[in-house]
């Protein structure tokens, strides 16, 4: 394989070192929304209930939603470093 063993260009860098890559974390865009995801901090614990309303109540939330919203969509319920085999 020729490329083994010899520097290849990558067309990333310049941006990146120069400081002026653009990365999805930090673009702005309108209408834009934001998400704070609020995990367990008991590992394994059961939830009994949910108590949604201060959340609701913030000025510029548009939604809260729980593992209950999630049940009946199709969505893949892991956030984070979760791996499926």
């Amino acid at each position: 394989m020729p490329v083994i063993g010899q520097s290849h260009r990558r067309i990333e860098s310049k941006g990146k070192i120069t400081g002026q890559a653009e990365y999805v974390m930090n673009m702005e865009l309108p209408g834009m929304l934001h998400i704070k995801v609020l995990r367990s901090t008991v590992p394994h614990g059961r939830i009994k209930s949910i108590d949604t309303s201060a959340a609701e109540q913030i000025p510029g939330v548009v939604k809260v939603v729980t593992g209950a919203d999630l049940q009946n969509m199709d969505i893949h319920m892991h956030y984070g470093p979760a791996f499926r085999d």
